[in-house]
């Protein structure tokens, strides 16, 4: 067996843009690894010229106009490119609603948001 050290970007040009899982994580520093199937990170999964442009954008702290300086290009052109990756990643709910909790529910009774029945049928409720 043969180990191989490969940067993500090397590895994204290697694949070609292809889905790919890694079956095979070895911790830094150790001879501990760990067998599997893991999914790379999302950005990871993204083609490099598309992980420059996240990479510039964060590093402009989400500046537009910093980002046409740096491209080149029009507003039009990153708010396009903008929306085509975030078309490509998967977002995760950032602001659930959270359970409401028995003292929550008895703090918006006493308020009168919400009648005696529906602060029951709240503290009936399965979490």
């Amino acid at each position: 067996m043969y180990v191989v050290r490969m940067e993500w970007q090397e590895l994204t040009d290697l694949t070609r843009g292809q889905p790919f899982v890694v079956e095979r994580v070895r911790l830094a520093g150790s001879d501990i690894a760990i067998e599997g199937r893991f999914e790379p990170p999302q950005l990871a999964q993204l083609g490099p010229d598309d992980q420059v442009f996240v990479a510039a954008f964060v590093r402009s702290h989400g500046s537009i106009k910093e980002m046409e300086r740096i491209f080149g290009v029009s507003y039009p052109t990153i708010k396009s490119r903008l929306n085509r990756i975030a078309e490509q990643l998967d977002f995760v709910e950032t602001d659930p609603e959270p359970a409401a909790g028995a003292a929550d529910v008895v703090d918006r009774l006493q308020r009168g948001e919400i009648s005696v029945q529906e602060a029951l049928s709240q503290l009936d409720r399965p979490r």
